[in-house]
């Protein structure tokens, strides 16, 4: 998708990057977590399942806060005063008088603070996942204890850069293939350092505004899963408990954030708060064959090859992807990664197309595996949904490199084609019920 354009705004001496997006009758600035950047955060299934649905009926105001993404860094982290005073900066440059504000994670706190000090500029707050204080404290038993919070931020400087941190926090549920890692790796680094990582978690931590709650006036939401591995859910109780006439939603879940479209269960409780109705989407539901591929050992090939060449190797082979679906009718769903996924209104097609991209990729010096499977598809726009993409995934990682691997739906369907299968036994797909029969192509053209 096309990333939207990033402006700047001046916040006393520094610049601070926001978006705009939407033409909604309402403003929403999203107030992110201990880091983010908004161009990146496009890339990120929770951040664009996020800001796809609020720019659908609001107009969403995000930003960067100062020392993190695309924003001025800093020698220090700022103070929740500071961070105010780049929120009403950012609404400043955008034109917005009045807006709700949605603040997820440690972006709460300072949701609260502005709330409170300047409910003339904030028409509503919205709490998702976060809380007043995280952690235990005299008479505050319902945090996470400091010494297990210490422990994490030592985690967090030693694993940023890698992608593990991102992923602990919303992609658990989320196939975790080396593509994945990669991107997640790359949305770290250009978040922030990882000093300044573990710092900002540490500073969500020493974030106290207990004494603000009885201040709040404007209508609040507070959004939170019952199962939360990173703010309990008790946090969010206690906010709901605490702020005069806030509406609470508890949902199942055991994920902080998900990478797999389970917020969008959280987005419509937002949308209905802020508009009074709920949002109706209209899913078409269509049968396709799914081929995901994937570049086996990208990160070691780069690594000997280095930067320039691996980019170069990298057009190459995207170029050859996108020249055999338009050759056997496939159609570009999105890229992952380091592979794509893509769609096919017949599976024979599909599987011929994969063999192809396999043989031309291996001619680049790039060994490439893929997974089909047959199914019927949600269609989200330009995007596709549902159980028969997780299976397609799931096949594609279990693949041997130069691999194409069906599921036995697939074979069942190309009966009469003349293709010839290897067989390769019960999977236990993870994240998928049941068990499924895989099988290899070994012959990809027809007789």
């Amino acid at each position: 998708m096309e990333i939207p354009e990033t402006r700047y705004a001046k916040s006393g001496e520094l610049s601070i990057a926001y978006q705009v997006v939407g033409e909604g009758p309402l403003d929403v600035v999203f107030v992110p977590g201990f880091v983010s950047n908004v161009e990146w955060g496009w890339e990120l299934p929770p951040w664009r399942e996020a800001w796809s649905r609020i720019s659908s009926f609001a107009r969403l105001i995000a930003f960067d806060k100062r020392g993190t993404g695309l924003s001025d860094r800093t020698e220090r982290l700022p103070t929740l005063e500071e961070r105010m005073d780049d929120v009403r900066a950012v609404m400043d440059a955008a034109g917005s008088e009045r807006a709700a504000l949605v603040g997820i994670s440690e972006g709460g706190p300072m949701s609260l603070l502005f709330s409170a000090t300047y409910p003339d500029r904030t028409s509503a707050l919205v709490l998702w996942a976060s809380f007043a204080r995280s952690t235990q404290a005299p008479g505050y038993p319902i945090g996470v204890p400091p010494e297990l919070a210490e422990l994490t931020f030592d985690r967090v400087e030693e694993q940023w850069g890698s992608g593990r941190v991102i992923r602990a926090i919303a992609f658990h549920d989320a196939a975790r293939d080396e593509a994945t890692l990669r991107l997640l790796a790359r949305a770290e680094k250009n978040a922030a350092t990882p000093s300044l990582a573990a710092a900002a978690l540490r500073f969500g931590a020493e974030c106290d505004v207990r004494d603000v709650l009885s201040a709040i006036s404007v209508p609040t939401l507070v959004i939170h899963r019952t199962g939360d591995r990173l703010i309990p859910v008790e946090c969010g109780r206690y906010l709901a408990e605490n702020i005069q006439g806030a509406k609470y939603v508890e949902l199942p879940g055991d994920f902080h954030l998900s990478a797999a479209g389970g917020d969008a269960e959280v987005a419509d409780e937002i949308e209905e708060f802020l508009t009074g109705r709920r949002h109706m989407t209209e899913i078409d539901r269509v049968l396709k064959t799914v081929l995901f591929t994937d570049i086996v050992r990208s990160t070691e090939l780069a690594a000997e090859v280095g930067d320039r060449r691996w980019r170069d190797l990298l057009d190459r082979h995207d170029a050859a992807v996108r020249d055999e679906l338009g050759r056997f009718g496939g159609v570009e769903v999105k890229t992952t990664g380091d592979g794509f996924l893509a769609a096919f209104d017949g599976p024979a097609r599909a599987i011929r197309c994969a063999r192809v991209i396999s043989e031309r990729s291996r001619r680049l010096g790039l060994e490439v595996r893929a997974g089909l499977h047959s199914g019927e598809c949600e269609v989200r726009g330009e995007d596709l949904a549902g159980m028969t993409v997780h299976i397609g995934a799931r096949v594609a990682a279990i693949a041997v490199p130069g691999e194409v691997l069906v599921t036995s739906t697939v074979r069942d369907l190309v009966i009469g084609s003349d293709f010839e299968f290897e067989d390769r036994g019960i999977q236990a797909l993870k994240g998928v019920p049941g068990e499924w029969h895989t099988l290899a192509v070994v012959d990809g053209r027809a007789r």
